[in-house]
């Protein structure tokens, strides 16, 4: 199979008849949305997971008869091309190898990437090939880049907007920062796409002659149980001015200290080894406590130097116990024997000592123990939502830990014995020109303010009305909006917009990326130069976007038609607001919380975005894609490799939305060959009326419609590798069991049938794998394009439930006579089965009505049975109810639905069927007999039992 000639050949067809290209009409309009690309390398695999379930959304609800808008730009605003080209120009060797090999670049364009703009252009052309490639159903005519003229002043217009709302301001506040680039920086700026996010620690502040030993700790209110301080005795720490004072800490604190706004002198050396044994003054407690060694104390975290609470800490209760059986080590250290845990917090559940409890509840034996975790976070987490602090806390006494921790750290504060060190919560973090980042706090920085306790409330009202798949992602969006600060949204290095009032300034990456979706809208327009940047101002906006202003005086000052202001101002109106927008999970924590933000400061409440779906990341053979792994497979090197349609499926039939989809060259390899032989299938079929249906017809008949309604409520819940489950292989053995039935009764008429299902399933596979199934529709011989046929409608009263069961019947019974050659390894010389007597049958319909209502309590529905002559004789085998309660309860509710609503049915007559099957299968006959038969051949006495879709088998 020439997979490329047939995707070049519907590309074609589809760019010739502008399929994708969408302008307002009068059908409901779909606008889906996806992050848009940053052009500074070709996308790999596992981008097209992103791309490709937008692009199964948008053609989805086209064939659902929605006008669908699917749009696309690229992000060329940032720091990371910048880096990139100043690595070019340093001759870096490792990017230049990665460019030749990995991305086959041709060496003079490699040359050009000294300019930064040169790097994203060649990546957008290399990009849009790809997209265009795996068949995405894009509007081309509304590309953009963010660096255009008319989006730079669509930004200006964002901001102009954010600061008369006050949402912008100008302050003090920490940042992850670059300290080479002198650059704030987010996600896109750093390797691997890391989000910088930290941790703000309260330093305490405890003092030892005349030097300050600083402690960084998340829990400031536990200063009341302080019994020790832990260092590290292996470590040289430094001895540092510190503004007016002199502290002692690791190297690797000193140079987070530097950037904190602080004055910072190195003065000398000092080992832990002189420090221990030494005794230190606890802020606000009128005592001292000794310094004690552990080699748990880690350099890079905090201040290399750690405060003790043994009873509401696990790590230091253990680590106390052990240093006291090992103090024969320690001559100097004879006092730890008197070092008793302080309880400072009641919480319900818990001791004297919670350290204690959990420790031995854990059966901890000392502080190597990896479950010394999961004690920690139980305590921690229990303490903060349920702990009171006790009498022993002064002033706190009473209070919640929730209440008291912000109280005891702000009074520690005001009182000198504290100060605050922000730190990186994933190290390193390196920005993309190499340089490992930091928390910096940005003094007179421009800021949005995330802070704000008005914008969040409704910015969390919203998340929760709005659709966001998969739901249980749901609460992380809210998280996010919870812990969520003040961001810093200008920067003074990178390509983008400058800030309006302030030129000095660039705006950065992610904050001109939020509400660009309404851009789509205007795009075209300018891309086909009937709007300049000449023709824009705020009050163009304004009327476009909020529909303010008189638009006389617009057109007027703008120099733009009133016909065409008002095309656009409807053309904004009829798409807005984005119906989904979809997106990696990696973009909760920034760029899609900032998203619902943005459009809830800016636009009215009907342009509010409607739904968010997020998805996992893409694995290659179970692994982590990375440069060093070596399995990054550029996206399109796949394509010509195993066509766009197997890499679509592969990617999506892997996993569920959240989940990490896996995919390996086995599974490419084998849905290739599955589109192969449906392709060929989908040749030999031509469409023909029946007028006379058999059961199996109106079996398949039943199946499809279910197929239907199961598939389109799947994809709705964006559940797409259920889906395609369904379509790709379960209805595959439902056409198998047909083809099966048909053929061993030497029907010839059942082609038809075959290409009316046949063509329902290509439809239904058509936003999945949109080549094949356009090939597959033209091999059918039905007319225009499957990408613009309507989606397949449920007809439920074309069901066939009867069919459905009596199938199912012979399928089962089939299935349990193969069973049981391959258990007795007998070769069949004769088969015979037996359906139950009738009253059995009877009894089995009152059985189930009284499941399905409710009622399974085995000696009501015995009673019953009795009392009725129809099912008295249940009597004479009182095992039977048992039994059929049992094969009823393992059964789906669907299932038991099903049986309810079609009553009674002759399995006798419905397995005379099974003789053609049993023919074909084993080249024998076989007969079927009522267990109420007086003639009967039962000469082993199996008729007894079987039971109702249980039929007893005798194979001889």
């Amino acid at each position: 199979m020439d997979w490329m000639a047939l995707e070049e050949k519907w590309r074609r067809k589809w760019e010739e008849e502008k399929y994708f290209e969408t302008d307002p009409n009068k059908n409901k309009k779909f606008f889906v949305t996806v992050a848009y690309p940053y052009p500074n390398s070709p996308q790999h695999v596992g981008h097209g997971r992103t791309y490709t379930l937008a692009d199964v959304h948008a053609r989805f609800m086209r064939m659902q008869g929605y006008n669908v808008l699917f749009p696309m730009g690229f992000h060329y605003t940032g720091t990371p091309i910048l880096g990139m080209a100043r690595r070019v120009q340093d001759n870096d060797v490792k990017l230049l190898e990665t460019f030749r090999t990995l991305y086959k670049v041709p060496d003079d364009k490699i040359r050009e990437f000294v300019e930064p703009v040169k790097i994203a252009d060649y990546f957008h052309q290399e990009i849009k090939a790809g997209m265009i490639e795996m068949g995405y159903s894009i509007d081309w005519r509304r590309e953009f880049t963010t660096i255009d003229p008319v989006y730079s002043k669509f930004i200006e217009w964002q901001f102009g907007k954010l600061k008369e709302k006050n949402l912008i301001i100008q302050g003090t506040h920490p940042v992850g920062w670059c300290p080479k680039d002198q650059n704030p920086v987010s996600q896109h700026d750093t390797q691997g796409d890391v989000e910088p996010s930290f941790t703000e620690y309260t330093i305490i502040k405890f003092k030892y002659d005349k030097y300050i030993i600083p402690t960084a700790t998340l829990r400031p209110e536990t200063i009341f149980g302080v019994t020790n301080i832990w260092i590290n005795p292996d470590f040289v720490y430094e001895i540092v001015q510190v503004d007016n004072e002199t502290w002692i800490v690791t190297s690797e604190c000193a140079r987070k200290l530097e950037f904190h706004n602080k004055a910072i002198t190195r003065l000398d050396k000092i080992s832990g080894k002189e420090l221990v044994g030494k005794k230190v003054k606890v802020p606000e407690r009128d005592d001292q406590v000794l310094i004690l060694p552990a080699s748990f104390v880690k350099s890079e975290n905090g201040t290399g130097i750690v405060m003790s609470v043994p009873a509401h800490a696990p790590f230091d209760y253990q680590a106390l116990e052990d240093l006291k059986k090992e103090i024969a080590k320690y001559p100097n250290l004879s006092d730890v024997q008197n070092v008793k845990a302080i309880s400072i917090i009641e919480t319900e559940g818990y001791g004297q000592i919670p350290s204690l409890d959990v420790i031995t509840r854990f059966k901890i034996e000392d502080q190597n123990s990896s479950k010394l975790e999961e004690a920690t976070k139980e305590i921690y987490s229990k303490e903060f939502y349920g702990g009171k602090l006790k009498q022993n806390t002064g002033k706190f006494a009473g209070k919640t830990v929730a209440v008291a921790k912000d109280e005891v750290k702000k009074w520690m504060l005001q009182g000198g014995n504290a100060d605050i060190l922000y730190e990186l919560n994933e190290i390193p973090i390196r920005c993309r020109c190499g340089a490992e980042c930091v928390v910096k706090i940005l003094s007179n920085q421009w800021f949005l303010n995330y802070s704000d306790p008005e914008w969040k409330t409704k910015v969390h009202a919203w998340i929760n009305e709005m659709k966001i798949l998969p739901e249980e992602i749901r609460n992380e969006f809210n998280n996010v909006v919870d812990w969520l600060r003040e961001r810093a949204c200008a920067r003074q290095h990178g390509l983008g917009t400058k800030l309006p009032w302030d030129k000095n300034w660039i705006i950065e990456s992610l904050s001109d990326s939020v509400i660009y979706m309404a851009y789509y809208t205007i795009a075209k327009y300018v891309n086909n130069k009937e709007i300049t940047p000449e023709n824009v101002s705020d009050a163009f906006f304004d009327y476009i976007f909020l529909n303010k202003g008189d638009p006389e005086n617009i057109s007027s000052q703008c120099k733009i038609s009133p016909q065409l202001l008002e095309k656009v101002k409807n053309e904004f109106q009829y798409f807005y607001p984005v119906n989904a927008r979809h997106s990696g999970r990696d973009l909760v924590p920034n760029h899609l919380t900032f998203f619902i933000f943005n459009h809830i400061a800016i636009f009215p409440k009907e342009y509010w975005p409607e739904e968010i779906v997020v998805n996992g990341s893409v694995l290659m053979d179970g692994k982590k894609m990375s440069k060093s792994e070596g399995n990054i497979i550029p996206l399109r090197d796949a394509i010509r490799n195993h066509g766009a349609d197997a890499i679509r499926l592969t990617i999506l039939i892997s996993a569920e939305l959240l989940q990490d989809a896996d995919f390996n060259q086995e599974a490419v390899k084998g849905i290739k060959s599955k589109l192969e032989n449906m392709l060929e299938e989908c040749s030999k079929y031509r469409a023909s009326h029946n007028t006379r249906l058999e059961q199996e017809d109106k079996w398949i008949k039943s199946r499809v419609e279910q197929l239907v309604q199961k598939t389109t409520t799947s994809i709705q819940k964006m559940r797409l590798r259920e889906a395609l489950h369904f379509v790709l292989y379960e209805f595959e053995s439902d056409l198998q069991w047909y083809t099966k039935r048909a053929l061993a009764k030497k029907r010839e008429d059942f082609t038809g049938i075959l290409h009316e299902i046949t063509s329902i399933r290509v439809s239904m596979m058509s936003p999945f794998a949109p080549y094949a199934s356009e090939e597959m529709w033209l091999r059918l011989g039905n007319t225009g394009i499957v990408s613009k046929s309507p989606w397949p409608t449920y007809h439920e009263n074309m069901i066939d439930f009867e069919s459905i069961q009596s199938e199912n019947l012979l399928k089962n019974t089939i299935e349990d006579i193969k069973n049981i050659i391959k258990v007795t390894k007998i070769t069949p010389k004769k088969i015979t089965i037996y359906t139950p007597a009738q009253w059995k049958v009877k009894a089995y319909q009152k059985i189930l009505s009284n499941i399905v209502a409710g009622e399974v309590n085995i000696g009501t529905l015995i009673k019953a049975l009795i009392a009725d002559k129809e099912t008295e004789d249940v009597k004479k085998d009182p095992d039977f109810v048992k039994k059929t309660v049992n094969d009823i309860l393992s059964e789906s509710q669907e299932e038991r639905e099903s049986k309810n609503k079609i009553g009674l049915v002759d399995e006798k007559k419905i397995l005379s069927e099974l003789d053609s099957l049993v023919q074909a299968e084993f080249g024998i006959t076989s007969q079927v007999f009522s267990e109420s038969d007086q003639d009967k051949y039962d000469p082993k006495n199996k008729s007894k039992t079987s039971r109702p879709y249980k039929p007893a088998i005798l194979i001889e």
